[in-house]
């Protein structure tokens, strides 16, 4: 594609050659002729003239460089708007492989393609242009959306509902059972059968070893637009809200409700029945054990407001410091303990030899 073309669909600013031919993107520092690479950062700047880029994006107002440019104020998001005229996925031959079960009662629209060594039990609809991988499991009666992606060994267990355009990676299960016990009168731990279901709402993206346990009764809930990092655990009757963000290694306990435009970083844990309100962004490793209100940032265990956590972690980096200030403090009180005796001491008047012997 001409550079001229690429400006044009990225809606960037042309400055240099723009006959020149890009034929892939890459690294700035991994380009080579006929590749473009991309500058969102003013630190690599310096790195540009180096580059064996043929051209490059880079931010309205960067210093003049010998390369072409495409100029935008988001080199990072043109970069992966390029992305996605460059390189899209490849789709499967429409249709169901051989190899593949599918069951009485299924309901395929058209151009689906069921990948190898899949089972389709009864009941399931999908939707139009969905692909299916190799190795998946579609429990009975669920129900999926258009354009859906399900890559291999996926496991969709019966009755989850999948919207529009939902992609969910490798070794994701959805609608696994609930982690519910009661103990009986002799201490022994009776299972609460799990009967509710699961909604992924649409654009909803699952990442790879994500479990989504279904509801004890009534749903656990992924609202439009949420996306979900690898090796994230969610609980039964969780309700997580829509265009969340939940980064990999995070847990939810059960029942919790989380808000819209949620940030979970990675490693984040939530206690059970807790609630999380909208724009609320939670720091890496945080504990949360109690709700949160909205709009807040959230950071440590347990969770507190940032300000208040950066205030305890500069505490605590002082009290080394502190440590040593007391102990000066402890040995002046010691030297002046010291110094008060002996003048007590001298102070006292001396007791007078007594007189005479015994008579």
């Amino acid at each position: 594609m001409q550079l001229r073309e690429l400006a044009e669909k990225l809606r960037c600013r042309l400055v240099g050659n723009g006959e020149i031919e890009v034929n892939r993107l890459a690294p700035l520092h991994e380009a080579g002729e006929g590749d473009l690479a991309f500058v969102a950062n003013a630190r690599d700047l310096p790195k540009l003239e180096a580059s064996k880029a043929s051209a490059v994006i880079a931010h309205e107002g960067s210093p003049p460089c010998s390369k072409p440019a495409l100029l935008t104020n988001d080199p990072y998001l043109a970069f992966v708007q390029a992305l996605r005229l460059f390189y899209t996925p490849d789709r499967p031959t429409r249709g169901v492989h051989p190899s593949s079960i599918v069951q009485e009662g299924v309901c395929l629209a058209e151009d689906v393609a069921i990948g190898p060594l899949s089972v389709v039990e009864a009941g399931v609809t999908i939707g139009q242009r969905s692909i299916v991988g190799a190795q998946v499991y579609i429990g009975k009666g669920t129900r999926v959306g258009v354009d859906c992606r399900f890559y291999p060994q996926v496991m969709i267990r019966d009755g989850v509902e999948i919207g529009d355009r939902v992609i969910i990676h490798s070794g994701a299960v959805i609608g696994s059972d609930g982690f519910g016990y009661r103990k009986d009168g002799q201490g022994v731990r009776i299972k609460i059968p799990q009967v509710g279901r699961v909604i992924l709402e649409d654009d909803v993206e699952i990442g790879a070893n994500v479990t989504i346990d279904r509801a004890t009764m009534g749903t656990t809930r992924i609202k439009r637009g949420t996306k979900i990092d690898n090796l994230v655990q969610i609980a039964h009757n969780v309700v997580v809200g829509a265009d969340t963000v939940i980064a990999a290694l995070s847990g939810i306990s059960g029942s919790t409700t989380i808000g819209d435009r949620v940030t979970l970083a990675g490693q984040v844990g939530i206690a059970d029945h807790v609630e999380i309100g909208d724009d609320v962004t939670v720091g890496a490793q945080a504990g949360v054990t109690k709700s949160l209100p909205p709009g807040g940032v959230f950071l440590g265990f347990p969770a507190v407001p940032h300000l208040e956590f950066k205030r305890s972690v500069a505490a605590v980096n002082r009290i080394p410091q502190l440590l040593m200030a007391i102990k000066r403090i402890e040995a002046r009180l010691a030297s002046l303990e010291d110094t008060m005796r002996e003048r007590r001491e001298e102070a006292q008047p001396s007791q007078p030899a007594s007189e005479g012997g015994p008579q």
